[in-house]
C-alpha cells in the first residue's frame, strides 16, 4: 500500500497520448493486488489524450501507433 505522500506525488503525473492511427486503444489498469481493465477509450488518427494516475489508476496501457508525452520526454507506441 502507498503511504498519502508517494500517492500525493503520483497523483500529480500526467501522460498526453497523440493517436498517429485510427482505433488506437488507451486502456486504465487498476491499482491493487489484481490488477484489471477499468476503462478504455478508443482515439481517431490525430485525437489527442490527456490522463492522470489516480488511486483507481495505477497503469494506463496504449494498443496503437501513438505518441506517449511525459515529464521524461516522449516515447512513440507501436503496434
Amino acid at each position: 500500500n502507498m503511504d498519502n505522500n508517494n500517492f500525493e506525488a503520483m497523483e500529480n503525473e500526467y501522460i498526453c497520448v497523440k493517436a498517429l492511427q485510427p482505433g488506437t486503444q488507451i486502456i486504465g489498469l487498476t491499482r491493487g493486488s489484481e490488477t484489471k481493465s477499468h476503462h478504455t477509450e478508443n482515439l481517431d488518427k490525430g485525437e489527442v489524450i490527456i490522463l492522470q494516475f489516480t488511486e483507481k489508476t495505477s497503469a494506463i496501457k496504449i494498443r496503437g501507433n501513438a505518441e506517449v508525452y511525459t515529464k521524461y520526454g516522449m516515447i512513440k507506441a507501436e503496434k
